[in-house]
């Protein structure tokens, strides 16, 4: 196994870890006091998670005041705050199976194909299959119950959710040639965050003040935001955009087994097979290849791997 092998298994490992920490966001969510609603619990979990991301990289020295002006970080920012405006409005609007699946199903597709016409970089057949395999097996896992809904514009505005996703994940692939991870993390989530500021003004807030409404609010922020996406950027940094958003499916899996365990709630055949469908394909991806560039790949991966070895020497 060569080197460059190594790492994008490393990377693969660590966005799966990231995946699975977002997959605890549901169960959280349950666990709220029932005056919290949605949007509130998205905004605190910004707010908290975005301000520990940038205590992290601006400790670490890895984000300066002119980073903030770089076009990807700006872009990774933006798509951040409409991904949780989209996300929770698309979930309201045509129901959590339908709104989740949309959402979470299509960003793979939309980076491939950003990424496809922003780098060049086609995707590659592997990774074509188990991106099918994985947002089958969602489908299944997801509307176990039969609780799908069609609504049109609730179905736009998840689409809209898993674009703005691709969108993050591209731009912060871009922002980690010039800023290390932790730094471009702490930009597109801080940055997301002051964009959502408004919310503050017209959200009830007081479910913060009980215990278990603050427990749940710092896990999100600190667990499932800032540790997950610190996990996901270092990931990102080591393996294709397009493969990162395509294991991150294995975040609706992880919140089925969670709701089985914790919550008591229960998976019929369909939903068990659509987990294994997930599995397969992640298993897949992680034995195929990644996407194949259009252009020769090799001195870029040399590039990269000089960029990756200079983010501690960048003060």
């Amino acid at each position: 196994m060569t080197a460059w092998d190594a790492a994008a298994k490393q990377g693969q490992w660590l966005v799966l870890l990231a995946a699975v920490l977002w997959g605890t966001t549901g169960t959280a969510q349950a666990l709220a006091p029932a005056e919290a609603s949605p949007v509130a619990i998205g905004a605190a979990r910004l707010f908290i998670g975005g301000t520990a991301l940038l205590a992290v990289a601006w400790r670490q020295g890895q984000v300066r005041a002119a980073d903030w002006g770089r076009g990807p970080a700006l872009a990774a920012a933006v798509a951040v705050a409409l991904y949780q405006v989209c996300f929770f409005a698309g979930v309201a609007a045509t129901g959590v199976a339908t709104g989740t699946l949309v959402a979470i199903g299509s960003a793979p597709v939309f980076t491939g194909l950003v990424q496809w016409v922003a780098a060049a970089e086609r995707p590659g057949r592997a990774w074509a299959a188990a991106t099918v395999l994985a947002v089958a097996g969602c489908a299944l896992l997801l509307g176990d119950g039969g609780q799908w809904q069609l609504n049109a514009p609730g179905i736009g505005l998840s689409l809209g959710a898993g674009a703005a996703f691709a969108v993050y994940t591209v731009a912060s692939k871009r922002l980690l040639t010039a800023v290390p991870p932790s730094g471009t993390v702490a930009l597109a989530f801080f940055g997301g965050a002051l964009l959502l500021s408004p919310v503050v003004f017209w959200t009830e807030w007081a479910w913060l003040a009980e215990p278990r409404g603050a427990l749940v609010a710092l896990h999100l922020g600190l667990v499932a935001t800032a540790g997950a996406y610190l996990l996901f950027g270092h990931g990102l940094a080591r393996v294709p955009a397009p493969v990162a958003t395509t294991l991150s499916l294995a975040e609706p899996l992880t919140a089925a087994v969670l709701g089985v365990v914790l919550l008591g709630e229960r998976l019929s055949a369909v939903g068990w097979l659509g987990g294994g469908l997930i599995l397969a394909g992640l298993g897949l991806l992680a034995r195929g290849n990644g996407p194949v560039r259009r252009e020769n790949a090799a001195p870029r991966m040399a590039n990269s791997d000089a960029r990756g070895q200079g983010f501690g020497q960048r003060r």
